[in-house]
């Protein structure tokens, strides 16, 4: 009881302090325009996001969602839901969340709808690879960068990026997880997404420690702190990051007061997933030398092979050898498996863009085909017409011709009637002649 009011206290204060208007700083972003009194709750949930407590609210939201028959109320209910039941492995559950938020938003191509969208989708796909799910997060980051593209949103692609990031970094390829938040980072500065920012400076600074690069690692530990002034929150996850890079380098003061500063956080128990949280404890354990209780708390883990890993480093540093090998070779075991499984998901993923890109190829063929015999059509109907243009004319010149003819024919009949007529009046005219000639009786030549 004496700690919960000084947290209460801290947390309300922390949640002024991110929603409070302030020149120069982003806030979190009331992005679905719901009321601000429930935004208000919404937010303070979202700090404490894997709260079981936090489910009576969230469904207190989908109700009142269906009362006013209004999606947004309901997804945000969702929303604050599929974190506790990744927390209490209740995946089924949070897959069904994800699909109703999508079955809700779907058709919905208003800006904040969509910059809703794609930030939950993302926090998704983290617990999907946290979980061993890298495909299906691939197929979601691919299928955002496709939704991005239709508008060219900046946002959506940042979200794709640090999506695939992410699963580089689960398969151990640090470089390529690093280039692929650097592209985040890019895209993040285009959409004016400050509030993301440290954010990935700080998944980059846990590659770099990963690949032993110390100095880079503090670089992008220094940028990410430069927002801690505008995002208090992060004091956590740079803290966190603060104390890898320490246990790394083997800075055991500085790791163990930075250790200490985390723990007695009311925030890094609500923040941080009990995984992080036991990794956390492992490494101090381990850096006291206290191996039976690092051992132990290893098993807490809930994820095999980061159990396999940290049970044999510990063995090894007390020089057990047989239960190091045998965590040696369970830690091969599982990433052995999880090697084939990836290149069974990726070639999954890479036949279905192969099997896409051929129906687009049929169906541009086909377009294709069926513009050449419109053409074709076109171009026959017009011979057709010409032809018979042509035709016409030809009858009507033959037409003509015979008209011409017969015409000729009976001007020549018509001459030869009237010179014969003429002929015959020449005639009677001489017998008339002949006539008188004799009546007088005389008759001249």
């Amino acid at each position: 009881m004496m700690r919960r009011g000084p947290y209460l206290l801290r947390v309300a204060f922390l949640l002024l302090f991110l929603l409070a208007p302030r020149q120069g700083s982003a806030q979190i972003v009331n992005r679905l325009k719901i009321d601000k009194e429930l935004f208000e709750r919404y937010a303070y949930c979202r700090m404490q996001q894997f709260n079981a407590g936090n489910l009576a609210y969230a469904d207190s939201l989908y109700r009142y969602g269906i009362f006013k028959d209004d999606f947004r109320y309901k997804c945000l209910g969702l929303n604050l839901e599929f974190p506790v039941r990744f927390a209490e492995g209740d995946y089924e559950r949070m897959d069904e969340a994800v699909a109703e938020i999508k079955m809700l938003v779907e058709g919905k191509k208003d800006r904040d709808t969509r910059s809703f969208y794609y930030p939950v989708i993302h926090e998704y796909c983290q617990f999907l690879i946290h979980i061993g799910r890298a495909s299906d997060a691939m197929l979601e980051a691919r299928a955002m960068e496709r939704l991005a593209s239709e508008v060219n949103s900046a946002l959506g692609r940042m979200y794709a990026h640090r999506i695939v990031g992410l699963i580089q970094s689960y398969r151990t390829n640090s470089y390529l997880a690093i280039n692929n938040f650097t592209k985040a980072a890019d895209y993040c500065k285009e959409a004016k997404a400050e509030q993301e920012l440290p954010n990935l400076y700080i998944l980059i600074a846990q590659e770099y420690i990963k690949m032993n690069e110390f100095r880079k690692a503090e670089e992008f530990c220094l940028k990410a702190e430069e927002y801690q002034e505008f995002f208090p929150s992060l004091k956590v996850k740079t803290r966190m990051t603060r104390a890898y890079l320490y246990n790394a380098k083997q800075d055991w003061d500085t790791f163990w007061e930075t250790y200490d500063s985390l723990i007695s956080d009311p925030l890094y128990s609500v923040q941080a997933d009990g995984d992080s949280r036991f990794e956390m404890d492992v490494a101090y354990l381990r850096s006291k030398g206290l191996f039976e209780e690092a051992l132990a708390k290893a098993d807490s883990l809930g994820t095999a092979r980061r159990r396999h890993d940290l049970k044999h480093a510990i063995y090894a540093a007390t020089g057990t050898w047989q239960p190091a090998y045998c965590e040696l070779d369970s830690l091969m075991a599982e990433k052995d498996s999880i090697y084939i499984k990836v290149q069974n998901e990726d070639m999954a993923i890479l036949d279905a863009e192969m099997n896409n890109a051929q129906l687009r190829q049929d169906a541009e063929r086909l377009k294709s085909q069926n513009q050449i015999t419109i053409l074709l059509g076109f171009l026959v109907m017009f011979a057709i017409a010409f032809f018979s243009i042509l035709m016409s004319q030809w009858r009507l010149r033959q037409n003509l011709d015979e008209m011409r003819r017969k015409n000729s024919q009976m001007l020549v009949a018509r001459r030869a009637y009237q010179k014969a007529l003429d002929s015959k009046e020449a005639e009677n005219a001489l017998k008339v002649k002949i006539m008188q000639n004799r009546k007088s009786n005389t008759f001249q030549l």
